[in-house]
């Protein structure tokens, strides 16, 4: 018994290899450079915590008792009210809104948390977020990354993952194509799940649609999710504070799943994101900063050769000079500049990097006089 058990892969075996450990070696070369390391690579918050939001974390801080997992009512409630003035989100109920820790361990788990296993297929972007594949794998289930609906061929996804605007690429799904695949899904019975953290990192072009708004749903919610988060709009990566919103049973489902394994946002956290999501003043702010640092990297990465693709959304500059991404994270490591490999998201991603935009005005900078040799 004891030689069966320990034949059986472990876990972690079943999933695909962490991407960030490939570049240990060339952060290594970046933080070796004279005038410090430009990074580049991750697009993690930099900016102070809202103002706003450290005050009511801080009137918060008592909070003896446990917490429950569908939240506090008025933490969905603010949910709600955001989407409806920021995003046209009408006919979503309390019952539809769930708050999370962090949108990132929720899209590992959905599947798995929603009944999905061997034998069932999972398809996501041809280049996405890596989380996407881990969750698949997780529940052991079949993947295919695919930006085309024909290439699922005579099977039928059990679920479907948009991520519009997308990361890396930074590319907006429009309108049409969204309510192609919400058809396509109600058709065939598949669950479609967007992931929209980057919904308000728009730079140019048409402006990112929710799966939730009734001109992409018809006006009804049933069969998709809508997954958020505070990480990019409000600099709270730190705090954990996400939420999934969509159709009631499927939100009822995840939550009786969710209290049984005791998944909690604490109490500060809610209290914390409630004053985030009521209050757009910061965010406007926030949105300013990352323009002017995207149009800095945009001008400088083009005149050093670089062509730009899509990146009209996210907090990304998905670039290209038409080789191997190695190479140009090699090149770059030794300006001290360390950016993420397109090989990260996928096959479709061999020839590009990803250029992340969220370091400070300063790195910034060092990154743009370097980029101009």
């Amino acid at each position: 018994m004891r030689a069966e058990r320990a034949s059986k892969p472990l876990v972690s075996q079943k999933l695909p290899d962490f991407p960030w450990d490939k570049l240990t070696t060339y952060a290594a070369t970046a933080r070796a450079h004279a005038d410090g390391v430009c990074d580049l690579s991750v697009g993690t918050p930099v900016d102070p915590t809202p103002a706003v939001v450290q005050e009511a974390l801080r009137a918060a801080a008592d909070a003896p008792g446990y917490p429950t997992t569908i939240g506090l009512e008025a933490t969905r409630q603010a949910a709600i009210d955001w989407l409806g003035r920021r995003h046209g989100v009408t006919g979503l109920g309390l019952d539809g809104v769930l708050p999370v820790i962090g949108s990132k361990e929720l899209i590992g788990s959905m599947a798995v948390h929603l009944g999905i296993g061997a034998g069932d297929l999972i398809g996501y972007p041809a280049l996405a977020y890596p989380t996407y594949e881990v969750g698949a794998a997780l529940a052991g289930a079949d993947s295919l990354a695919t930006d085309s609906l024909t290439a699922f061929g005579p099977r039928t996804p059990a679920l479907l993952w948009l991520n519009s605007p997308a990361n890396p690429s930074g590319r907006v799904l429009p309108l049409d194509h969204l309510r192609k695949v919400v058809d396509w899904c109600r058709e065939r019975g598949t669950i479609l799940v967007s992931d929209e953290c980057y919904i308000e990192c728009a730079w140019e072009g048409e402006q990112p649609l929710s799966i939730l708004d009734p001109r992409v749903n018809g006006g009804s919610l049933r069969g998709i999710l809508a997954v958020h988060s505070l990480s990019k709009r409000s600099n709270l990566a730190g705090y954990r504070c996400a939420f999934v919103a969509g159709d009631p049973a499927l939100v009822g489902e995840l939550l009786a799943v969710r209290k049984n394994l005791g998944l909690q946002m604490p109490a500060p956290q809610q209290r914390a994101m409630i004053a985030a999501l009521d209050d757009d003043a910061h965010s406007v702010e926030q949105h300013a900063r990352y323009a002017a640092r995207r149009a800095k990297l945009k001008e400088a990465l083009e005149s050093a050769g670089f062509r730009v693709d899509h990146s009209e959304a996210s907090l990304y500059l998905w670039s290209t000079r038409g080789e191997d991404c190695w190479k140009t994270v090699a090149d770059l490591a030794e300006l001290g500049i360390l950016v993420a490999p397109g090989e990260f998201y996928g096959a479709a991603g061999r020839e590009h990097v990803r250029v992340a935009f969220t370091a400070t005005d300063e790195r910034v900078d060092a990154a743009v006089a370097r980029l101009a040799g």
